[in-house]
């Protein structure tokens, strides 16, 4: 593949990740003990997001490796902001959702 066959992908990687650190900086301001998981959940998403994006933009070897890691973690953190009413929780679960499905076609691919 390269690196244009990725551009959805990266694309929706940089769209989770910047969904996943607005919603733990939103979540760090209401300073509540309840949204501590999907805190560290948004911080591993959008740094997995991001390296996946990079790793699809130079066509690493490896990118499918980290697309499923990448998918995986979406999910986590998806289930997790999907529990929470907040619409930077919501907002961030459809991210990752959407950012999840892609990076699984794209680990498979």
């Amino acid at each position: 593949m390269t690196p244009a066959d990725f551009s959805r992908c990266i694309a929706l990687c940089d769209a989770c990740a910047l969904a996943c650190n607005r919603c733990a900086a939103a979540c760090i301001g209401e300073a509540s003990d309840a949204m501590t998981r999907c805190i560290g959940l948004d911080l591993d998403c959008a740094a997995i997001c991001t390296t996946a994006a990079g790793a699809m933009a130079r066509n690493s070897e490896n990118a499918g490796l980290i697309c499923g890691l990448c998918a995986d973690i979406c999910q986590l953190c998806g289930n997790e902001c999907a529990t929470h009413d907040m619409d930077h929780c919501q907002r961030c679960a459809e991210a990752c959702r959407q950012c999840e499905a892609e990076c699984r076609r794209m680990a498979t691919a």
